[in-house]
């Protein structure tokens, strides 16, 4: 072969394929320093809403699946009213303990509010895997196990000295990661960049498990944590709320809003 003969370059690497589940935030530049003290508080109203908003999208979900089984379709209307209560869910989560990534208190509502720093979009199925649906939940699994790790009281550390016990029960690493950057909040009036991305990172990878195991999708969840506010695929013109013009201030709602 000829000394001259060009090397072959190697192809370029694809774009990371949008998953359908698509978590959008913003980080708010300004931040009260005390105000998430309160906001356990606060979110009371959305707590109250969403309890009985979650026990319809549960027994919505197991008709769903019954339609799945039969027709291979996901019935629009409850699809849905399943996003919202995703969607919903992460807004209060976002502005609350999930994250403290906004002081701008969340809609109530089901629909995308424009303008608002967080945002949720699940792609409608034409189609689904009629089998598939019946061992979603075993499938999904391992991404639970993880999940349970990242959201729950499930981190414990402890350490025996003599006759002396020191034990602490956390409710699990993202509350922990909020936590420091709560405190961060308050001593230095703002919240670390690199430490929102990777919270971000770890409620999108909880976000995609729950629509997954939610019959929402067949495409089954990636093990990898997307850092940062915007979803890889999405389009990075569009804000959080899913308009292309961002907005300071909240789109005009009312009640229940699932248009």
């Amino acid at each position: 072969m000829s000394s001259t003969t060009p090397f072959a370059t190697r192809a370029p690497t694809p774009a990371v394929r949008p998953y359908p589940i698509r978590v959008h935030a913003q980080q708010d530049v300004s931040l009260s320093r005390w105000l998430w003290l309160v906001k356990w508080l606060l979110i009371v109203p959305h707590v109250l809403i969403l309890i009985p908003l979650w026990i319809a999208f549960c027994l919505l979900t197991l008709i769903a699946l019954v339609a799945i089984v039969i027709t291979g379709r996901f019935p629009r209307p409850i699809f849905d009213f399943n996003v919202g209560v995703l969607r919903w869910s992460w807004r209060a989560g976002y502005y609350a303990y999930n994250v403290l990534g906004t002081d701008r208190y969340p809609p109530f509502a089901l629909r995308e509010i424009p303008g608002y720093p967080a945002g949720l979009r699940v792609e409608y199925p034409a189609r689904l895997h009629r089998g598939l649906v019946l061992v979603k939940w075993l499938l999904a699994v391992p991404h639970l196990l993880v999940v349970g790790i990242l959201f729950s009281g499930s981190a414990w550390l402890s350490r025996q000295a003599g006759g002396e016990i020191w034990s602490w029960g956390g409710g699990g690493l993202v509350a922990l990661l909020v936590l420091i950057a709560g405190v961060a909040l308050a001593v230095t009036g703002r919240y670390p960049r690199p430490l929102f991305d990777l919270i971000l990172g770890l409620n999108r990878w909880g976000l995609r498990v729950a629509g997954y195991a939610a019959l929402m999708t067949d495409r089954y969840p990636p093990f990898r944590l997307d850092l940062g506010g915007a979803d890889p695929g999405a389009d990075p013109g569009a804000d959080p709320g899913g308009t292309a013009v961002p907005s300071r201030e909240p789109a005009a709602h009312s009640g229940l809003d699932t248009a």
